[in-house]
């Protein structure tokens, strides 16, 4: 076994139909070009990356493994085996930041408890670009995930995440499966205050990118947005 151990690259992958070299520093792309070993979530997703990045490698000859879905010592210490002797490897989500809303946090923290050091590089996250158009309450915020599918469940949720930030005027940030985009838009014009501002975030650094902040009034009287089947974040602030 090597004296060195090798490093946990946090590689961030892109939002969608985005050229490299306007979402990753030249710095970042050169890290990620020299790596042989990945964990992914997605080894399709993982491979169209790649190539998007112009890895000189040949993708069969380039080490993809996928991180199990349920948390399992043993297969990470697997994962991590590269970095054990020697070699540096690249965590990548499906999309965005490694480990921020993203099952790679599981590996991460295995890294640290067997002393593998852990390097975030700078790249897109859709959480913190959407938060940072909102105009909304940048000093405290939360992401919340996926809301209910259950409509009864989802209206009391979001009735949930309006009292709790007005209460602690934080920004409850959340996203939704694409196609039910519009059915979620709809559920918070009719749950939430008309002064609640509600922020949609759509497409985040593509060509398509759009975001608006308004209040729930002024959205109820808006025409509606397009949401089918685009990724979109959405933020709200109740005050």
């Amino acid at each position: 076994m090597s004296a060195r151990r090798g490093a946990l690259f946090l590689v961030p992958v892109s939002l969608g139909d985005t050229v490299c070299s306007h979402i990753l520093p030249h710095e970042v792309q050169a890290v990620a070009r020299r790596l042989r070993h990945f964990v992914v979530e997605n080894a399709k997703t993982a491979r169209t990356e790649l190539k998007r990045l112009e890895h000189p490698g040949p993708l069969r000859d380039i080490d993809i493994q996928v991180l199990p879905e349920k948390d399992a010592p043993a297969a990470l210490d697997a994962l991590l085996a590269p970095a054990l002797q020697g070699h540096d490897i690249g965590l990548m989500s499906e999309a965005g930041c490694p480990a921020v809303a993203d099952p790679g946090a599981r590996l991460v923290a295995r890294a640290h408890a067997l002393d593998i050091e852990v390097r975030p590089l700078v790249g897109p996250s859709s959480i913190l670009l959407a938060l940072m158009a909102s105009g909304l309450n940048g000093q405290s915020f939360a992401f919340n995930g996926y809301l209910p599918v259950s409509e009864s469940e989802r209206d009391g949720r979001i009735r949930q995440l309006e009292d709790e930030s007005r209460r602690l005027q934080r920004t409850q940030i959340f996203i939704e499966t694409p196609y039910r985009n519009e059915r979620l838009f709809d559920a918070l014009l009719a749950n939430c205050r008309p002064a609640t501002r509600l922020c949609v975030a759509r497409e985040l650094t593509t060509d398509s990118e759009w975001v608006h902040s308004a209040s729930i009034a002024d959205w109820r009287r808006k025409p509606r947005p397009e949401l089918a089947r685009r990724p979109t974040l959405f933020l709200l602030l109740a005050s």
